[in-house]
């Protein structure tokens, strides 16, 4: 991962890892959900092994529906360090909560599709089906 010979990555390498623009990677800095990154000579960024892990992150709470605000609110916690482990905590288990309604939710729709699914697919069956012969 990164540079063999700085083991950083720049924004561009970052963002083609991660699927997300530069924009948007600018973006995250400014709303403080990335950290500010050291910068090189040059001025440009260079994420280390630690921003992507982190990024990885953002990116799976993100995945499981955890507005923007609240991801903005955890990073913030963050920042400040252990004391805010409990915050944090009661964060993750709150949208664990959601996260769990949400997946039962979708269950519930897979059931009904399938059932759906299985009505037309007996009724096209029917459709399709040879009429019986006729005795004569």
């Amino acid at each position: 991962m990164g540079n063999v010979t700085t083991n950083t990555l720049s924004i561009s390498e970052l963002a083609k890892l991660s699927g997300l623009s530069a924009h948007t990677l600018r973006f995250y800095e400014t709303e403080g959900i990335l950290q500010p990154v050291r910068r090189a000579k040059n001025g440009h960024r260079q994420y280390c092994r630690n921003d992507v892990l982190w990024l990885e992150f953002v990116l799976r709470l993100k995945l499981t529906g955890m507005p923007l605000a609240e991801i903005k609110q955890y990073a913030l916690l963050r920042m400040q360090g252990e004391t805010t482990l409990e915050s944090r905590l009661a964060m993750l288990k709150l949208h664990q909560q959601r996260l769990v309604t949400k997946i039962n939710e979708l269950s519930t729709c897979a059931g009904m599709l399938d059932e759906k699914i299985r009505t037309y697919q007996t009724l096209i069956d029917n459709v399709t089906a040879p009429a019986p012969k006729v005795a004569k």
